[in-house]
């Protein structure tokens, strides 16, 4: 891991779902390289993790899943900081795993919600903050499941971000705003401290889950998985200064796997 000391000096950064997983050492490594940090998520376990990755990072708690919850999240930041710089949308993952005629209804609209919506409330709830203040950058974060098994709603809403990611890349270049994507495959994470859904899991969902972890490596050309903190160095990238002529990209950090 390389720590470029002053590459987010002076910068306010949001990175949303930032208790656990990608989005914490995310925190971490903007945080360390300069940049005030304010860690977005609704559980409570975001406390912990800005005690840890110290006084460069503030936590924020808010439901991303509802456009008032990023509404809130935006505000504290701004009365906090008086203005956002970065906005990284992490907020996300696949709740169950399974070929789509096994989902419901109410299983596919919890997907949706999940994976798309708090990118779409948290884009529009920073504009303002960034017009404002003449520009910024959004970095969002998909999913090379778009093209992969057992995940049909996650993957059109991932699909979303991806659309939602070229077209504001499109309305607001002019403005001073840059907005980029990152496409992860298979990551690598410590275990999750709240898991995606409340139930057992099935001997069935075993195997399908088992049928996308195979599939996920075979279409990987390095057939692994990475590390959060390969997928940390490619949002960090994009949400540098390095990156100030990359707008509407989403950028596969798959070992190959394009999507």
């Amino acid at each position: 891991m390389t720590i470029f000391a002053h590459r987010f000096s002076g910068k306010v950064a949001v990175v949303t779902g930032a208790a656990q997983g990608i989005g914490r050492r995310v925190a971490e490594r903007m945080a360390a390289e300069g940049a005030q940090v304010f860690a977005v998520d609704r559980s409570d376990i975001v406390k912990g993790a800005c005690a840890e990755i110290g006084a460069n990072a503030t936590p924020v708690l808010a439901d991303l899943e509802t456009y008032a919850g990023a509404v809130s999240a935006i505000e504290a930041v701004k009365a906090a900081a008086g203005r956002i710089d970065i906005l990284i949308n992490n907020v996300g993952g696949a709740i169950w795993m399974r070929p789509f005629a096994a989902f419901d209804d109410r299983q596919i609209e919890a997907e949706i919600r999940r994976s798309l919506m708090p990118t779409l409330w948290s884009c529009h709830a920073v504009l303002p903050a960034m017009l404002a203040h003449g520009g910024g950058v959004i970095v969002n974060v998909s999913s090379v499941a778009t093209r992969g098994l057992n995940r049909v709603p996650y993957a059109a809403a991932k699909g979303g971000v991806n659309a939602i990611t070229t077209c504001l890349a499109m309305e607001y270049a002019s403005k001073g705003i840059r907005v980029c994507g990152v496409a992860p495959g298979g990551t690598d994470a410590p275990p999750r401290l709240i898991p995606r859904f409340d139930g057992e899991r099935s001997a069935q969902d075993e195997i399908w889950s088992q049928e996308v972890v195979d599939q996920t490596i075979a279409t990987s050309f390095m057939r692994r998985y990475g590390s959060a903190d390969e997928q940390a160095a490619a949002i960090l990238f994009l949400a540098s200064d390095e990156a100030s002529y990359i707008t509407g990209l989403t950028l596969p950090v798959a070992g190959g796997d394009a999507g």
